[in-house]
């Protein structure tokens, strides 16, 4: 019997800046999120607000790009432990406004410098300080520990023992490559096994192993390795085109959203995610509150 669905949030980062981008004329910048964070942080409680309205059992900081090492690169060096203050306090104050004190909120540990590129992660003993700085700014405020858009078996692990550190249930969220050749073994994008990531974070005692952060196709095509884990897991896959054009410093107008993945197109395939046995679905970039409503229409609970 597959266990009851938990609903999570959808994408925080794009859907942030395109609402930011017609409140307020601001086009992207290469600060992502993290400028609405700063400058605009009602609008960051809004969309937390709409996604539990939508139904969303999780919701997760947004605080994926408040990093030491992004903050440096973009001119705000020294905001770290501001800018996780005012993360935490968003998802709280949407909770609390919302009247469901039932909705978890998730820490965001993510990549340190860039989504995808197992390249440019820091080197260990500077990623471990810097996930053990961002749990202890996190975890007050947290119900569970999410390290997402985890690209190599190292980021992972490091990420998953800092969180381990809080005594949270801890989630990690693996991101697979969108481009192997049909009948491969699935593969971290930093070029693990996807199979022997999740045996790792299996024996480090991680409470739940996910997807997140790559096409549907590829998520359909690992199904059957994520589904041999003996923990609970989850999907929360993008609705764009492609990451190719995405570089370090770079902003998100070079990511184009998929037509066929709206609201419906994206219940479609997070249906054979739940048939596979997934208790743990939400979407990633490219998908809103009105996606995270059509899953609470469409998916057995």
């Amino acid at each position: 019997m597959t266990p009851p669905l938990t609903l999570l949030d959808g994408g925080m980062g794009q859907e942030l800046v395109r609402r930011h981008r017609e409140r307020h004329g601001r086009a992207p910048t290469p600060l992502w999120s993290t400028e609405v964070l700063a400058n605009a942080p009602r609008d960051v409680v809004d969309l937390h607000a709409d996604y539990i309205g939508a139904g969303a059992d999780v919701i997760t900081m947004a605080t994926y790009t408040v990093t030491p090492q992004r903050l440096e690169r973009d001119g705000l060096a020294g905001q770290f432990e501001t800018l996780q203050r005012v993360g935490a306090r968003c998802a709280l104050d949407a909770r609390e406004a919302s009247g469901r004190a039932e909705v978890r909120i998730a820490a965001c540990l993510p990549p340190l410098v860039a989504s995808y590129r197992a390249d440019v992660q820091p080197e260990p003993s500077i990623a471990r300080r810097t996930y053990r700085s961002i749990v202890a700014c996190q975890r007050e405020a947290s119900d569970l520990m999410l390290c997402e858009t985890m690209s190599s078996l190292q980021e992972a692990r490091i990420a998953a023992e800092a969180a381990l550190s809080s005594d949270l249930p801890v989630w990690v969220a693996l991101t697979i490559r969108d481009d192997a050749p049909s009948g491969t073994v699935p593969t971290l994008r930093g070029g693990n096994s996807l199979q022997g990531a999740i045996e790792a974070l299996e024996s480090l005692g991680v409470h739940a192993v996910l997807l997140n952060c790559s096409t549907p196709e590829a998520i359909d095509a690992a199904l059957p390795v994520l589904a041999g884990t003996r923990l609970p897991f989850g999907v929360y896959a993008n609705a764009f085109r492609s990451v190719i054009d995405l570089e370090p410093g770079g902003t998100v107008e070079r990511l184009r959203r998929r037509d066929d993945l709206g609201p419906e197109g994206y219940a479609r395939a997070a249906l054979r995610w739940r048939e596979a046995g997934a208790s743990i679905i939400g979407g990633c970039c490219e998908t809103t509150p009105a996606h995270v409503a059509a899953l609470l229409e469409r998916l057995p609970a």
